[in-house]
């Protein structure tokens, strides 16, 4: 897809920290072209399916503050040196773990076969790499990439840079951290390569069901082009309350307001768990060979089994998932009719075949049903705050806290020496940025003293300082908290 207007070129550092913002017109621009993707380059038409399969890898390590000097490190490069603690010895599979679809797709390939694959790689691993100097896994990634041999055999998935959870995430950071993603992507893999990211995957597949936090995360998604979304089965149910009956076909998202207003976009459901042992053993695509095409609009479509796991973690994902992953590929060179495909790609096809989203069974967040009877008619702010409120009060199972891959655990409940700190940098860092005397951090979005600032921001917002409990991993979060403050007030006394 080539970018038919002159555009600014994204450039790959800003005094050593990846480019997150600054060039928003210019993403606008790339990420809003309305062609499709994969459709005029895919070699599977939709007549010869009877089921598909699309699986997507997810891969992260978050930036700490653990270097030789306290200075921004990623785990990854902790790992590496600090080998005999805990299970760091298995930086080294990690780090072929996050390179090696560079191998295996143009292998497959080569074989005659007819692979795909969707990658979901967080800013921070992404930004660990270059710290790290590993152009060998950037090269391998690129390579997937840009080569147009191998599209759309891999797609991409956006995501939110600092691997955030949204519901627990600033509404204001929602977009930073989608934005930032994009920037730093484009500088990686160019604007070419960006405007062909479609999708989107939700760090923890955690979807808000607050009403405005999802509704100000669906318009930050299709403000910054994107045209879907993976969510888990059970952060999802039907406009009438219940399971979703018909997982395995795309759905649209509706998102309402509490001042009424609503938006939808169309959301791909992963089925099933959360353990690895799916993607790792490749049980979408045995899942996928049970079912039969269904009807969309009146027209026959073929079913769509969608997962995704971590792509390097547990053993499983190490060590069982490259043989099961291209025994798979060799068994559909042999016996069409169950395929794989990528979520752009397969929508693409629909649509081409005359199914359209109005066609789509429309879903919800979870407890969107309960809320909104509750509340009745004359939807106000007020109105749903108090309901909320009610709801809270006397059904313990309500809360809006949203749904993850697991609804075991909180990322807000236990954290408030965590989530504290990071609403208060948050509100620091909007305000100063936003309302502040110094043109260097309130005009400059481009400048190294807004991305220090920013960077800040959107690291302490990610996941795995709650993730892993309290300890060395919430300190880790707290010093993050000193840095970002001090920033912004180094800034503005300068």
């Amino acid at each position: 897809m080539a970018v038919a207007v002159p555009l600014d070129q994204i450039p790959s550092s800003i005094d050593g920290m990846p480019p997150l913002a600054g060039w928003e017109e210019t993403l606008k621009q790339v990420t809003h072209q309305t062609e499709p993707v994969f459709l005029n380059r895919t070699n599977l038409r939709l007549q010869d399916i009877s089921a598909a399969f699309a699986v997507a890898l997810h891969m992260h390590q978050p930036t700490i503050p653990a270097g030789a000097n306290g200075e921004l490190i990623n785990n990854l490069q902790h790992m590496f040196e600090h080998p005999y603690d805990g299970d760091n010895h298995n930086a080294g599979p990690f780090a072929y773990c996050y390179a090696r679809l560079g191998d295996f797709i143009p292998e497959l390939i080569e074989q005659g076969c007819n692979p795909r694959v969707m990658l979901d790689y967080s800013g921070t691993l992404l930004w660990g790499f270059q710290q790290m100097g590993r152009q060998d896994i950037l090269d391998k990634l690129r390579l997937l990439t840009c080569d147009r041999a191998y599209q759309p055999h891999v797609e991409w998935l956006g995501t939110l840079w600092g691997h955030a959870v949204v519901p627990s995430t600033p509404i204001p950071d929602i977009l930073l951290h989608i934005r930032a993603w994009q920037h730093h992507f484009a500088a990686l893999f160019g604007l070419d390569a960006l405007a062909r990211v479609k999708g989107f995957s939700p760090p923890e597949m955690n979807l808000p069901n607050h009403p405005d936090t999802l509704y100000a995360f669906v318009k930050a998604l299709l403000d910054c082009g994107y045209q879907w979304v993976m969510v888990q089965e059970h952060t999802v149910e039907a406009i009438t309350g219940g399971s979703v009956q018909h997982p395995h076909v795309p759905h649209q998202l509706v998102a309402r307001n509490s001042d009424g207003e609503t938006l939808e976009i169309t959301a791909l459901i992963k089925t099933q768990g959360s353990d690895t042992k799916l993607v790792g053993q490749m049980q979408p695509y045995a899942e996928a060979k049970t079912l039969q095409p269904v009807a969309l609009g009146g027209i026959q479509v073929p079913p769509l089994v969608s997962q995704i796991s971590d792509g390097e973690n547990g053993g499983v994902m190490m060590n069982e998932f490259p043989s099961a992953y291209k025994l798979v590929w060799r068994e559909i060179a042999q016996n069409q009719g169950t395929v794989g495909i990528n979520g752009t790609e397969y929508l693409e096809l629909l649509a081409a075949s005359g199914v359209s989203t109005a066609d789509f069974p429309r879903c919800q967040a979870s407890g969107q049903h309960q809320l909104w009877q509750e509340a009745g008619d004359g939807i106000t702010p007020e109105r749903v705050a108090v309901t909320i409120a009610k709801l809270q009060a006397t059904d313990s199972r309500f809360q809006m806290e949203g749904g993850s891959w697991t609804n075991d655990r909180s990322w807000v409940a236990g954290y408030e020496n965590v989530m504290q700190p990071l609403q208060r940098l948050s509100a620091r860092f909007h305000d100063v940025t936003e309302n502040g005397p110094r043109p260097s951090l309130r005009d400059d979005r481009k400048g190294a003293a807004y991305h220090w600032a920013l960077l800040h921001t959107l690291l302490l917002e990610t996941s795995c300082f709650r993730y892993w409990g309290q300890g060395s991993w919430t300190d880790y979060a707290q010093t993050i908290y000193r840095q970002g403050m001090h920033a912004l007030s180094e800034s503005i006394n300068r």
